[in-house]
């Protein structure tokens, strides 16, 4: 198999592009938002690691309230990882949280290329696609966000390089997916492409056999322990992030499919993707013709990931952050098959002058949204870091540490108030999902709770604050010049 080039000193050339290009990429984003606002995070949801990692570092607990163990941990994988930049002192470890993302960002760019090279069939010592994915916003947007996503995207292009290499080792792309799904759930889908390129795989039914045994086996060894993790700390064999986003989203579903399944696989389309798509469908018909089944259980991995997120979780939020993981993939075989097209072309003068217009366009555009990005993502960290991390510092002053807190968005709240929770998103007060959207209900629920204080944007809910008064409002600039309002706090009782 072409991976890497297999000179060791191109190899050592192409590693040390991939890293500087990874690091730098992160660095940008980073000095950005520093310049905008401060350094910090564009989702809530980090700060949600980053309490667990604390109480994981510091009280050997797995909680996100002191004394509560809890599920609302999405990836305990990342969660653990997070726990590292704890043990060295300091309040928040932002330089091993971006560490870890640019770390993640250039094993997904370094997989890819070693992916793109099996299948682009070149072999030079110029790492084209590595660099490639290691510039491209969203993955850039990922690595930086302090949350899981670029891990996750990381495993699904080991679990494919993987798949692509002879012998493939079963028992190793097993394991794979059994430890993605400690960083994701849907890791699980991974077992597609695995069962994919394991029917359609040439031997005899002995081999397949063996083959099926050893992928069980290596895949049971992580996938066991996982749910039996699951089931110890929350009571099921599944974190409650996997109800309660679902249950939050729900009303979506009212849109017809095809047009939720059109916004999902759009996302990877702004920016560069948008021209490595004639390059994608070459390759999977290309795929189809020469019986290459791992590209095309990659292609259809993409497109089956995206259809299972229009059907159970359609939000396009946030650039599409949920999609992030499986981006690589459809950009890797985009590269490759547009390297494919161009050398199909019949040589000429006019071949020659398509060629590199095509490659200077995309770089230019490549180019261009890796700075649009990071202006998104320092926005993104201003808006988190004036509204839900101010609020939570006000909480954290002008609150009794025995008051109750109901919020929707806790990550902040969780990591700088320290203070006792409702979580109305339902990550780590399961018992609220079944009525996560019946206002009516949440009513009665925070008054049989004798909650102090709701924490929440005035525009989340239509009536549930009606008649409580605000005791503190941001006042952020970056939240209206976004059309959000301004998150409150309002008297409960």
């Amino acid at each position: 198999m072409n991976s890497l080039p297999s000179s060791p000193e191109a190899g050592r050339r192409a590693l040390l592009l991939i890293l500087a290009a990874g690091f730098l990429a992160c660095g940008l984003y980073i000095a950005y938002s520093r310049a905008t606002e401060s350094v910090g995070f564009p989702l809530d949801d980090a700060w949600i690691h980053q309490t667990y990692a604390r109480n994981f570092a510091g009280r050997g607990e797995w909680a996100f309230i002191p004394g509560q163990t809890s599920g609302g941990s999405t990836s305990p994988a990342w969660s653990v990882l997070l726990a590292g930049g704890y043990l060295t002192g300091g309040e928040i470890p932002f330089a091993w949280t971006f560490l870890l993302g640019a770390l993640c960002l250039a094993g997904v760019a370094l997989a890819g290329q070693a992916y793109f090279s099996r299948w682009a069939g070149e072999v030079n010592w110029f790492p084209w696609a590595g660099l490639f994915l290691a510039g491209e916003w969203h993955l850039v947007w990922a690595a930086t966000s302090g949350m899981e996503t670029a891990l996750m995207g990381l495993m699904v292009m080991l679990a494919f390089w993987q798949l692509s290499r002879r012998p493939l080792r079963w028992e190793l792309a097993g394991a794979l997916i059994g430890l993605a799904v400690w960083v994701r759930p849907d890791g699980l889908s991974l077992l597609g492409p695995l069962g994919l390129v394991w029917l359609l795989q040439q031997g005899r039914w002995r081999e397949k056999a063996l083959a099926a045994l050893r992928s069980a086996g290596g895949f049971a060894v992580f996938f066991l322990p996982y749910l039996l993790f699951n089931r110890l700390v929350n009571g099921s064999f599944w974190p409650n992030t996997f109800y309660a986003k679902q249950a939050e989203y729900a009303a979506l579903q009212s849109v017809p499919f095809l047009q939720r399944l059109a916004s999902e696989l759009a996302l990877p389309l702004t920016g560069p993707g948008l021209l490595l798509l004639p390059g994608f469908c070459f390759a999977l018909w290309n795929g189809w013709r020469k019986r290459d089944w791992v590209v095309l259980a990659g292609g259809i991995w993409f497109l089956g990931y995206a259809a299972l997120y229009a059907m159970r979780l359609p939000v396009v939020y946030q650039h599409g952050r949920y999609l992030m993981p499986a981006m690589p993939v459809f950009y890797t075989i985009g590269l490759a098959g547009s390297a494919q097209i161009s050398r199909a072309l019949p040589v000429s003068r006019f071949a020659y002058a398509f060629r590199r217009a095509a490659q200077l366009c995309l770089g230019l555009v490549w180019l261009g949204f890796l700075w649009i990005g990071a202006r998104a993502y320092a926005t993104d960290v201003a808006i988190i870091q004036t509204e839900m991390v101010a609020t939570a510092r006000w909480v954290a002053v002008n609150t009794s540490e025995g008051d109750l807190i109901a919020a929707h968005d806790i990550g902040a709240l969780g990591f700088f108030a320290r203070r006792k929770l409702i979580d109305l998103a339902g990550l780590v007060t399961p018992e609220v999902v079944p009525f996560i959207r019946d206002e009516t209900r949440l009513r009665d629920y925070l008054d049989d709770q004798q909650v102090d204080y709701l924490v929440t944007f005035p525009d989340w809910y239509a009536h549930l604050q009606d008649g409580k008064a605000i005791v503190y409002q941001t006042g952020g600039r970056f939240a209206p010049e976004a059309g959000v309002s301004n998150m409150a706090v309002y008297r409960w009782k």
